[in-house]
């Protein structure tokens, strides 16, 4: 597969090949499939991270000689992230895409990885990730029932999109700006000087059609893909969250898996992965050119002026470790 451009041929030829393989995979290769297991998300068919899905599912029944399987479920077929997770911690056979944001519920250290400008780009995010204190998060995840199957995978830079004109944090003020329904991005939002507004990513879409909200923020690929930018036409660049997320599944299910099946979920999630951000990093730029010639203004911001702003995120959560800002800070710069 060639991943060139996106001027719509090429885009189309891999998402097209990505799904004709699939549905053959799907029709023979995995007909005798003893491990099966759904994958639930929130993006769209063609999107990158549904690509890289389909990806880890191809490696997944090639390593396994046909005996795993990984089914796709996306545009939050399987109901919401919250409800997703709470069914794979009872048991069910499910993977869903999940961050620091989210796992703050469970391990509350792990909110600071989607903290606002923790890191200058996702490099900073993957060497916290190798990290042993990063490994001492996820013990404590697994212990709740949560076991992370995979890391490093790149969803890409955050920044917002807005129906009005935004170049300073005080532009922000009384914005009201979609977010993941998690105390971590809602307060990593209000730092930043907007009006935070908790909603599905499935429901906004028609929210900023009908003006309910006055934007929102999410990698670029991922607005590109969900046509927020029909509505939305201020593209505002503040990549304020390196957003690199896990894939996760119960722990019930992954013990109950033989060995060679774990490690072949593992090493092929790892590729998928890598496959997912080097598609991404070749997106952003060429998507910004796309969604330009279909009307949007693409505004560059003094991203200081945003860290500045929403520094005190950082003292916001009582229940985080002593010092552990600089703890992330340290193991970034060494």
């Amino acid at each position: 597969m060639k991943l060139s451009t996106l001027n719509g041929k090429t885009l189309l030829s891999l998402t097209l090949s990505t799904m004709l393989l699939m549905g053959s995979m799907t029709g023979a290769a995995f007909a005798d499939a003893k491990y099966k297991l759904k994958v639930a998300y929130e993006n769209n068919p063609g999107e990158p991270f549904d690509l890289a899905i389909h990806e880890w599912a191809k490696k997944f029944n090639e390593k396994t000689n046909g005996e795993g399987e990984l089914i796709p479920y996306p545009s939050s077929q399987l109901g919401s992230k919250k409800d997703v997770i709470e069914q794979m911690k009872l048991g069910s056979p499910l993977i869903t895409l999940a961050d620091g944001a989210f796992f703050s519920d469970y391990v509350p250290d792990y909110g600071i990885m989607f903290g606002p400008y923790l890191g200058l780009s996702y490099k900073d995010i993957f060497k916290l990730n190798a990290s042993p204190w990063y490994g001492s998060l996820e013990q404590q995840l697994d212990k709740k029932g949560l076991h992370v199957v995979s890391k490093d995978w790149l969803y890409g830079s955050r920044h917002i999109l807005a129906n009005k004109m935004i170049q300073t944090p005080d532009d922000l003020k009384g914005l009201k700006i979609r977010v993941p329904n998690n105390k971590i991005q809602i307060k990593g939002l209000e730092a930043m000087g907007a009006t935070p507004t908790p909603l599905p990513l499935a429901e906004v879409y028609t929210a900023l059609n009908l003006k309910i909200i006055d934007g929102a923020e999410n990698p670029i690929p991922v607005l590109y893909g969900q046509k927020h930018h029909e509505a939305a036409k201020f593209l505002i660049l503040t990549g304020h969250v390196e957003n690199v997320t896990n894939l996760v599944m119960g722990s019930k299910t992954y013990d109950k898996l033989p060995e060679n099946i774990q490690q072949a979920l593992v090493e092929s999630g790892n590729e998928a992965g890598q496959f997912l951000t080097d598609l991404v990093l070749q997106q952003e730029k060429e998507i910004i050119e796309k969604m330009k010639s279909e009307g949007v203004t693409v505004v560059e911001v003094d991203r200081a002026l945003f860290k500045e702003k929403s520094k005190p995120f950082y003292n916001e959560f009582p229940e985080w470790s002593a010092n552990l800002y600089q703890q992330t800070q340290d193991i970034i710069n060494n």
